[in-house]
């Protein structure tokens, strides 16, 4: 039976007081529509949700984003690129014009969806602009990770990827970097264009050559008017955790609505263009389809961050953010964790970052809680209101939101409600519920994988997720969903007990960091639940006061560290109520994951089966209780 069924409303956000921050604060002023939803219970066990504000009508294709802002506001600044000797912008117009007469060179190659236009670079404006020529002529992209080409000994990824995609064209940002990856993976005879030092061989060429005269506009205007909501925009590879990369079929359609979907929970989007500093790599759903899609659909301007959230290159990022007040953030919780010592230090700044923010958003992994309440506290602190943090759920299927928070949706570990006209199914698992998605913004299927594509969905041509999630609260579905992790995280122990590793180390995080960058749970055919720890060595010498100069093994052995493990392990151990969510022991590993072999994800999570496989010693290690670096907790 339905519940849950009442009007939406768009709501002031000072008028809430939500997830009480010091003194009760409000939240700044900013509009988002929280809706009511519609939960119904159906015969079999599932249930469908979804919200009850309508979708509303969305743009055919996204060449009509850049031709809109072309329009009406032609000297916005579009994107902004650090560059060696300062910065380099772009206007609307000016990315209009160029995109016209790129798209008139690219007409004169047989490219098409079967022979789409590969591109493997960072972000930058040449990117955007080849990118965005392409699509706006009906051409699909297909962005690869830099990572399948450099950080790669085999190439094994970018062979599986040339091979699906047989593309027509490949455009790199460098031809010295990528020059030895291709001639392994490519066929020889792909014209290849280089964004930078493309005359190093004859076989490049540079983005000029693409410049068409502007005498073939008929031409390109033609093709953008056969482009529309059916059409493929793009192919994004998965993650490829458990196996190799799937190709996602992204269609304009499915980017449209998503980007439709996020305007109406956050009309303040519409409201003052977006003002963005990021970093996400456009080979990503959450860094094109998301944020980029953000900035062109909304008209905002998007400073490209050359940094990552990692020790050694957040240090680029925040130089940036120093001069730049963006009115809305987007980062994964590292990010953030690595941001907040620099906002406690300095004032200035702190009032700086928080002076113009509407809201935060945080995506890729879990928020742990101080982290969250540290913010808050800044931002009361400098600006006198809390800053609305949301985070959302999707998929490279997605396009890639099908959840998102608002302000009846949000404290961590909130991944929030269906946005506007996409149904979720829940099936029951355990304590959890599968979800699956219906909507405008689900693709397709997979390119050339039609076993792939049969699978994905179910009888009701819902999308198979393979993500679990529960309620925050049973009796108020609009408090928004929490994430529990994945159904193919989950396995037995040997007495047949059922592990949810996702969950346990969802958890195990929460306690351990920020001692911790990632935990892998493991006790497949065990008869007890441990984890792998990878430290943040850097968070560990910092905790006991150990300098600079120690290394791993060193700031392990401290006994200080040690016991402050034993400690937060005994807490994770004391929070389980049986063997299926008890954490006996853990194991303080020195190596971090390696991307090369696999056990990084382009996201930059462990891919735990991978990591398993590769280092069989670890599991002995972990599991023999003589290794002196494993951490056993007392039972009683």
């Amino acid at each position: 039976m339905p519940c849950g069924i009442t009007s939406s409303k768009l709501i002031t956000l000072s008028a809430l007081n939500l997830n009480p921050a010091p003194h009760n604060v409000p939240l700044r002023p900013v509009s988002f529509f929280s809706p009511e939803v519609e939960l119904i219970r159906r015969p079999d066990g599932s249930l469908l949700m979804r919200s009850l504000e309508p979708l509303g009508d969305y743009d055919p294709c996204v060449g009509v984003w850049l031709d809109r802002w072309a329009r009406e506001a032609p000297d916005r600044t579009f994107i902004i690129e650090q560059t060696s000797t300062g910065e380099r912008c772009i206007s609307y117009e000016e990315a209009r014009n160029s995109v016209l007469l790129l798209a008139e060179g690219l007409l004169e190659y047989d490219l098409g969806p079967e022979q789409p236009l590969a591109i493997l670079a960072e972000n930058g404006i040449d990117h955007a602009l080849i990118m965005l020529a392409a699509v706006y002529v009906g051409i699909p992209i297909a962005p690869i990770a830099p990572a399948y080409a450099l950080q790669s000994i085999d190439y094994v990824k970018l062979s599986h990827a040339f091979r699906l995609l047989t593309p027509g064209m490949v455009v790199v940002d460098d031809a010295v970097l990528y020059r030895k990856a291709l001639e392994h993976a490519l066929k020889a005879d792909i014209p290849l264009v280089a964004l930078r030092n493309a005359s190093g061989s004859p076989k490049w060429r540079d983005l000029a050559s693409l410049v068409g005269d502007g005498s073939h506009q008929n031409e390109v205007r033609t093709a953008a008017a056969r482009v529309g909501r059916e059409s493929i925009a793009k192919f994004l590879f998965t993650s490829g955790s458990t196996g190799m990369p799937k190709v996602v079929i992204n269609t304009h359609g499915m980017i449209c609505s998503n980007s439709q979907m996020k305007r109406q929970v956050a009309p303040c989007l519409a409201e003052e263009p977006p003002v963005m500093v990021d970093w996400a790599p456009w080979n990503h759903t959450a860094g094109s389809n998301s944020n980029f899609s953000i900035i062109l659909h909304n008209g905002g301007t998007l400073y490209i961050d050359p940094g990552k959230p990692t020790p050694a290159k957040f240090g680029i990022s925040l130089s940036l953010l120093r001069r730049v007040s963006p009115n809305i953030y987007f980062n994964v919780p590292r990010g953030y964790e690595l941001l907040i010592p620099h906002l406690k230090a300095d004032r200035s700044f702190c009032e700086h970052f928080f002076r113009r923010l509407k809201f935060l958003w945080y995506a890729a992994a879990s928020m742990q809680t101080a982290t969250w309440f540290d913010l808050e506290r800044l931002a009361v602190e400098t600006v006198g209101h809390r800053i609305l943090t949301v985070s959302g759920l999707g998929m490279t299927e997605t396009a890639p939101i099908a959840l998102f928070g608002n302000a009846n949706a949000s404290g961590p570990g909130v991944v929030g409600i269906p946005v506007a006209g996409v149904e979720l199914k829940l099936i029951p698992e355990d304590n959890s519920f599968e979800v699956r998605y219906r909507g405008p913004n689900v693709t397709p299927g997979y390119w050339r994988d039609p076993a792939a594509t049969a699978a994905a969905f179910d009888e009701e041509r819902f999308l198979r997720s393979g993500d679990l999630l529960s309620f925050i609260d049973p009796q108020r579905p609009q408090a928004g969903l929490r994430f529990d992790g994945r159904m193919n995280e989950v396995f037995k122990l040997d007495s047949g007990t059922k592990v949810s590793a996702g969950k346990l180390r969802l958890d195990a995080l929460d306690v351990l960091r920020p001692l911790v960058h990632e935990v892998v749970v493991a006790g497949a055919d065990r008869k007890d639940v441990r984890i792998l720890i990878f430290p943040d060595w850097d968070a560990c010498a910092a905790a006991v006061a150990l300098n600079g100069r120690a290394n791993a093994a060193q700031i392990a052995a401290n006994p200080t560290l040690r016991v402050m493990f034993h400690e937060r392990l005994a807490k994770l151990y004391a929070a389980g109520t049986g063997s299926s969510n008890r954490i006996v022991a853990g194991l303080l590993v020195e190596d971090p994951p390696s991307g090369a072999l696999g056990e990084l994800t382009e996201k930059g999570t462990v891919n735990s089966r991978a990591l398993q496989r590769n280092r069989p010693e670890l599991l002995d290690a972990l599991f023999g209780d003589t290794d002196e670096r494993l951490l056993r907790v007392e039972q009683t």
